[in-house]
């Protein structure tokens, strides 16, 4: 189905406000004839800042789907997309409308249900193991581009672009620099600005491809299934950055703890598991994350956020001193 035909069928139609993606990406509900309902995400590379840092010149959320790459994702794990077509400038994904069944920020996974996410998570990750992607390889995020994304000479030439990002995060670093001991910021600036060095490391471990933004809103329970959202960042590296992005990201809002997190996803992941990989992802994810960490730590307005995001703060310092101790393979 195109455009035209799906339009055609439309009978009302509505942008979806307040959506948490920081993409430049816009979402509308379209109503069909027959009652139900769907999102429209039009996706436009040259007005999407995270498209532009990451050099999305494939349209890659779009070009994953059309290419099949998920649809081989394990039983039990879905994706939302039902159509989509290339327009000018970009491309249009039709997905199955979510409402009510998307996580927020304001909702938290309990123990049994960060558990289950783990092995979902798990399963896809060696599903997409020994996956041949061919020509698919080229729409995947660059991994260089994916940890520079958030460095201050990136960000610079984008402070006046509208975007709250690039002064969030350029202030954030300033403030990382500030926090963080030398023997660990010297170390993680440097590979911010150049993480070649981290890439080689972690393409030297056994890679599938990882979703690259695995977060809680970027997850949705349908059925019994767990269906992942937002295929912007799509990349080949090991399953451990996943992990770590998620734990980077959303530890307040689960309750397992950091480690047990860690726990969790190393028994789901069995022989396949990597602890090698998994101290190089929680360094890259501290490359990628970390002045969001100092920011939060140092200029949260809530108080309790602040006091917790310093205890973090001070566990992710630990996690990669002992990376940069051990030392990039």
């Amino acid at each position: 189905m195109q455009s035209s035909e799906l339009e055609s069928q439309v009978v009302d139609r509505a942008p979806i406000a307040g959506h948490v993606g920081k993409s430049g990406a816009s979402l509308e509900r379209w109503v069909l004839a027959d009652g139900s309902s769907v999102v429209v995400k039009r996706i436009r590379p040259a007005s999407d800042l995270l498209g532009r840092l990451t050099q999305d010149d494939s349209v890659r959320e779009y070009a994953v789907w059309a290419g099949g790459l998920l649809d081989h994702l394990p039983h039990g794990v879905e994706h939302a997309v039902i159509e989509g077509w290339r327009e000018p400038g970009g491309a249009s994904l039709v997905m199955r409308d979510l409402d009510g069944r998307v996580l927020s920020w304001d909702d938290r996974l309990d123990r049994d249900q960060c558990r289950w996410v783990l092995g979902q998570v798990a399963r896809m990750h060696t599903a997409f193991a020994d996956l041949s992607i061919g020509p698919l390889r080229k729409a995947l995020t660059p991994l260089t581009s994916f940890y520079s994304m958030f460095a201050p000479e990136r960000m610079r030439p984008y402070l006046d672009s509208g975007s709250a990002l690039p002064g969030l995060a350029t202030r954030g670093w300033e403030l990382f620099g500030q926090m963080v001991p030398a023997d660990v910021s010297g170390p993680v600036l440097a590979l911010l600005h150049d993480p070649a060095p981290l890439v080689r490391a972690l393409l030297s471990r056994r890679c599938t491809v990882v979703h690259g933004d695995l977060a809680t809103v970027n997850l949705a329970v349908e059925s019994g299934s767990l269906v992942l959202l937002d295929w912007g960042l799509p990349a080949l590296a090991p399953g451990a950055v996943d992990v770590a992005r998620f734990i980077a990201g959303c530890s307040s809002v689960v309750e397992l703890s950091r480690e047990e997190i860690l726990g969790e996803y190393a028994a789901a992941a069995g022989s396949s598991y990597d602890e090698e990989a998994m101290e190089l992802g929680l360094l890259a994810a501290f490359v990628w994350l970390g002045w969001n960490k100092a920011l939060d730590a140092a200029e949260h307005p809530d108080p309790a956020v602040r006091e917790r995001e310093r205890e973090d703060l001070a566990w992710w310092v630990a996690r990669a001193r002992a990376a940069l101790v051990a030392g990039l393979p």
